[in-house]
């Protein structure tokens, strides 16, 4: 898959109880992440694109319709703090988990607290990498309850 590519999985028609698959935006820049989450969300009934970067999740943005975005903090091409930042300003009514595996080689020094930083820039829920598939699964589902699809529209159409 070439740099800053975009992939959806096959659409499913499948009918969970009276609504379509929820449809989630996973950017990441490391395609073995962007593989296993998608694989596991469709496992559990997700419809999923993936956006290999931040401009190729950009550019899903402005073509698809999604109910979670899952962006990763640090990526290049963008300058930390700057994917949450602008994917939060482009779709504000879009509930997001922003994820870090940053690692820092100095342990005794002080972290900035990254995660934090996300929330306060718009980030519904923060996971730290590796996660377990059920934490990204719990966060998932939270974000989802708390954004119902009613809300979603009808902040769309004020906006």
């Amino acid at each position: 898959m070439s740099h800053g590519s975009i992939l959806e999985s096959p659409k499913r028609e499948i009918q969970t109880g009276t609504e379509c698959l929820r449809h989630i935006l996973v950017v990441d820049d490391d395609p073995m992440v962007c593989m296993a989450m998608e694989v596991y969300l469709q496992r559990n009934h997700f419809r999923v694109t993936i956006a290999e970067g931040g401009e190729a999740g950009l550019r899903a943005l402005e073509h698809e319709q999604f109910d979670l975005m899952i962006v990763d903090i640090f990526m290049p091409h963008m300058r930390g703090f700057e994917s949450i930042r602008v994917f939060h300003e482009r779709a504000p009514a879009i509930p997001l988990i922003a994820m870090s595996g940053y690692a820092f080689a100095n342990l005794n020094s002080p972290a900035p607290d990254f995660l934090r930083m996300a929330l306060e820039l718009g980030a519904a829920r923060c996971l730290r990498k590796p996660f377990t598939p059920h934490a990204l699964l719990a966060a998932i589902n939270d974000c989802l309850a708390e954004h119902r699809p009613d809300d979603v529209a009808a902040a769309a159409r004020l906006g």
